[in-house]
């Protein structure tokens, strides 16, 4: 009767979030009530939830996580000092009289944005208030120019400092743990932030160098959909092209390598690197235009966001104690063990599950509540890395921010595109790049070294 309930409260929370109540209640409310139902009938004790002040605690004081409304800060900083804006307008000039270089160019900024911003709203709002109009002027097919911004958005969420990888690193580190300590390894080794981090940068780099071949390709066999740039008699050119672009460049490219020079180099943890971007932000946004007027709605933005995560993750914790108090992870990890074609069946079954998921949760809610699930089964199987398994999720949950019909990506471009961008435009110009994450993922199934290859030389794991 205990695992029954304990299934009818992950249909109760589904079937709630679909018809669109707050994903943060719904995890609470729902626990709640679950909990009040399995203590009537004798299939749990009320008493297990005296836990959740102190889980909360430990929640609130967990150094790893200080990192979140750090890194948050950092990205919203850059994207109110307009570094954006120079970097594509000189981007443009760079490559724009190339036949498909506009869209390069947004692909190439998109990724250092990705990597100074790692939180995938800003970006994609960003780039689709400056880039969408000026790629419609020239001429681009708007499949492509709505499906290249949506793409190269959703790169926030898979190149460090990533808000979704920090958040995957610490479930999984505590995951891994547990696995380890099921199986009597009572000095368990650990997996970490920084570990995710490295492993993320190969596959990234990856899909960027996929999205570019892809956007070549269209150049060449569809030229109308990605003309060249007419020439600007008045922009700059030779070494006052390169000046200019050494000027937009250094300073955004040095931020970055602080942070995560700091991270992969051993020198600074994720939240001290993250300390580091917020100063480094902040003195960038001086430079450029002062910090007149600018601190106070940074502040206030990043306080929203911040306490939005951090109200699902407390609603979470509460679904995880119940759900575990109702033998929920026993259930898992015994049917995660009889699938067939046994370890690859039942990552696959998860990965599956994930992306199914992503049509109806949020990246941060699947974080929340499915890895703390499926996570310590699994890891605890023969030949699993924790690493891989890190990377192979935040590639999927990737997907699941850009892919139809709900893809907060999609959400988030059609709030800010042109009139001339229709929803249908945004929809099918994802579906080539949703192909390419898919194959990204099928390609580190297969070559799971590409995840490992930097950890395993950086920290010899």
């Amino acid at each position: 009767m205990a695992e029954l309930l304990a299934v009818l409260m992950v249909v109760a929370v589904v079937t709630a979030l679909m018809a669109g109540y707050p994903v943060a209640l719904t995890l609470s409310g729902v626990s709640l009530a679950f909990a009040v139902f399995g203590h009537a009938i004798g299939a749990m004790n009320f008493a297990i939830l005296g836990a959740l002040p102190q889980r909360i605690f430990g929640v609130m004081t967990n150094e790893v996580l200080l990192a979140i409304p750090l890194f948050i800060f950092m990205g919203v900083m850059l994207e109110r000092s307009r570094v954006a804006e120079e970097l594509l307008e000189t981007m443009g000039r760079l490559f724009g009289t190339l036949r498909g270089g506009l869209g390069i160019s947004v692909i190439i900024v998109g990724t250092l944005l990705a990597a100074a911003k790692g939180v995938v709203g800003a970006t994609t709002v960003t780039m689709g208030l400056i880039v969408l109009p000026t790629m419609l002027r020239f001429g681009y097919d708007p499949r492509l120019a709505a499906g290249t911004v949506a793409a190269t958005a959703t790169l926030a969420q898979i190149f460090p400092p990533a808000t979704v990888l920090v958040l995957l690193g610490d479930q999984l580190g505590n995951a891994y743990q547990a696995a380890q300590l099921s199986q009597g390894i009572f000095a368990p080794r650990s997996v970490n932030v920084s570990d995710l981090f490295a492993g993320a940068l190969i596959p990234g780099f990856a899909l960027v160098a996929l999205y570019l071949i892809y956007l070549i390709a269209v150049a060449i066999f569809f030229p109308k959909a990605a003309p060249s740039m007419p020439p600007d008699p008045g922009a700059p050119r030779g070494f006052a092209l390169a000046r200019k672009l050494t000027q937009v460049l250094v300073a955004p490219v040095l931020l970055i390598f602080a942070v995560l020079g700091s991270i992969l180099g051993g020198i600074a943890t994720p939240t001290e690197a993250a300390s580091i971007g917020a100063v480094g932000a902040i003195l960038l946004a001086a430079r450029k235009s002062g910090l007149g007027g600018l601190m106070r709605p940074v502040v206030e933005k990043t306080t929203q966001i911040v306490s939005m995560i951090f109200l699902i993750l407390i609603g979470a914790t509460l679904f995880s104690l119940v759900f575990r108090a109702l033998g929920g992870d026993a259930m898992v990890n015994a049917a995660l063990s009889n699938l067939p074609g046994g370890v690859n069946g039942a990552v696959l079954a998860v990965m599956v599950a994930m992306f199914l998921l992503g049509f109806v949760m949020d990246a941060f809610e699947i974080i929340f509540v499915v890895v703390p699930i499926v996570a310590p089964a699994l890891l605890a199987m023969p030949g699993v890395d924790p690493v891989w398994l890190g990377i192979m999720m935040a590639v999927n949950l990737q997907t699941s921010y850009m892919h139809p019909p709900l893809g907060p990506t999609l959400f988030y471009l059609r709030g800010v595109a042109p009139p001339e961008i229709t929803t249908r435009h945004i929809y099918v110009g994802i579906i080539p790049f949703v192909l390419i994450q898919l194959y990204a993922l099928v390609l580190l199934w297969f070559v799971p070294g590409l995840a490992t290859l930097l950890p395993h030389a950086l920290y010899g794991k």
